[in-house]
């Protein structure tokens, strides 16, 4: 079975991905979709709130990114499957690793479940958020 991580990172704060035998997997930068953390009102807030996850459902530009970016992980893990590949990484990062990058991590992850597939969800900065 392929096992696909999902990780949600910031750019200020790179993750070590360490060595993956197949050395495969996407990098997304979500900075190009507009920042909730720029509104007060969800600057304490992260990706996994229903308020922030309403405000990016909102914007047509956030849909289209997700889409895009499902669709070339759609084609990697037929491709994988059919090699026998284990592994898969696909990661999205932001300015922060908060607000942005967890939507779309999350989100992605929605979209691509099948019982045909692994898949493990992380999130980078989750234990600075709540400092």
């Amino acid at each position: 079975m392929l096992h696909v991580t999902i990780t949600s990172f910031s750019f200020r704060n790179l993750p070590n991905w360490g060595v993956d035998p197949h050395g495969g997997g996407f990098q997304f930068d979500c900075r190009c979709l507009p920042n909730p953390g720029r509104s007060p009102q969800f600057m304490t807030l992260t990706g996994l709130d229903e308020s922030v996850k309403e405000y990016l459902r909102g914007i047509p530009e956030v849909d289209s990114f997700l889409r895009l970016t499902v669709q070339l992980i759609s084609q990697s893990i037929e491709a994988y499957q059919l090699r026998n590949f284990s592994d898969l990484h696909v990661a999205y990062g932001c300015t922060g690793g908060q607000h942005r990058s967890v939507y779309c991590a999350e989100r992605a992850a929605e979209l691509i479940t099948s019982p045909t597939i692994q898949v493990t969800v992380n999130h980078h900065q989750m234990p600075l958020w709540r400092l």
